[in-house]
């Protein structure tokens, strides 16, 4: 079916003519949970209690309790309204249905139960599904594409994109903000100049934090001004997030420690940086450093198993790593 943006979902809202099935995805959970909400507005206020359910499915840990999930939904579906010509049911954290992590006999007829839902679809009721994005490669996914209404919330691909999502974000507010403020958001949040899908993109999270803090600081401004965003967004060593994988690039161990030191103080998660970390290994070391790429990826992996095992502080598992990035880089320099 059809891939829509949040406005045009928002009119068939508006125009009580949704769709039988929406896929939400992305990494924006604000927009995500915000657009989900408003589904609640095809149901009369006075009678959304018998007519709009909200599934909020956390950790499924085995097939059973998947299957459980599966069924408790298919139910909520096919319940036909009361006193109102559509349903509307909105399932939370979906992803843990839609791509379970444990694999069983009963999440494989779950999985069958839910594509059999998303083919012949309840024709009274609006389903909802809230997820993270999902494997484009999985069956899953082919059939949500096919039978769903597909929606992107925080997909900003580069630069132009998240000025882009600044200004009509600001605009809003009935605030305008100076060119040059916007472009100073996006580079802040770690937005590439041109979109490349071997690099992780920037972090939309950070970007709505940061914008809203700025609205916070300008509250009763007209314009907000560059000045203005230099002092609400830190400091102006963090203006390049990729500042640490040219250091490691050039074997400079000190600089590359300071970028990470800039980057965890400016609230980066570890997990993107340790992706920034692995891009480095996959695109750049089979050039800079061909005879250390097998213990750099060793290396990579270690940590990545010792961040998610909690095995030691974060900062400090990925500052050894950096360490051991950059004495692989200098060792084959001095070949």
């Amino acid at each position: 079916m059809a891939t829509l943006k949040p406005p045009a979902v928002r009119q068939q809202i508006a125009d009580a003519a949704t769709d039988p099935v929406y896929l939400i995805q992305g990494e924006d959970e604000v927009e995500k949970s915000a657009l989900a909400m408003e589904f609640e507005q095809v149901v009369e206020e006075g009678l959304r209690a018998f007519n709009v359910e909200r599934i909020h499915v956390g950790d499924l840990s085995t097939g059973e309790k998947i299957a459980q999930g599966v069924g408790e939904l298919v139910a909520a579906v096919r319940t036909l309204p009361m006193m109102v010509p559509r349903r509307v049911v909105v399932v939370f954290q979906a992803q843990a249905l839609l791509a379970p992590k444990r694999e069983s006999e009963a999440a494989t007829r779950a999985i069958a139960d839910l594509e059999a839902l998303f083919t012949s679809p309840e024709p009274q009721t609006t389903l909802v599904l809230v997820s993270t994005p999902l494997d484009k490669r999985t069956r899953m996914f082919k059939a949500l594409q096919k039978h769903a209404t597909i929606v992107a919330c925080g997909v900003i691909e580069d630069l132009a994109g998240a000025e882009q999502w600044i200004r009509s974000r600001i605009r809003e507010q009935g605030i305008e903000i100076e060119p040059a403020a916007a472009r100073w958001l996006g580079q802040m949040a770690g937005f590439p100049q041109r979109f490349d899908p071997k690099n992780p993109h920037g972090d939309i999270g950070r970007l709505r934090g940061e914008v809203d803090r700025l609205l916070l600081y300008t509250l009763g401004q007209k314009k907000i001004s560059v000045d203005d965003a230099r002092q609400m967004a830190g400091p102006a060593a963090l203006q390049d997030d990729w500042a640490i994988t040219n250091a490691i690039e050039a074997g400079q161990t000190a600089e590359a420690l300071r970028q990470l030191a800039l980057m965890f103080d400016g609230g980066a998660p570890a997990e993107k940086i340790l992706g920034q970390l692995g891009w480095v290994v996959r695109a750049k070391f089979p050039v800079v450093a061909p005879g250390h790429v097998s213990s750099a990826i060793a290396s990579l992996f270690r940590t990545d198993l010792d961040l998610k095992l909690s095995m030691g502080d974060p900062r400090i598992l990925i500052e050894r790593l950096i360490v051991e990035l950059c004495a692989g880089k200098r060792v084959a320099a001095r070949r």
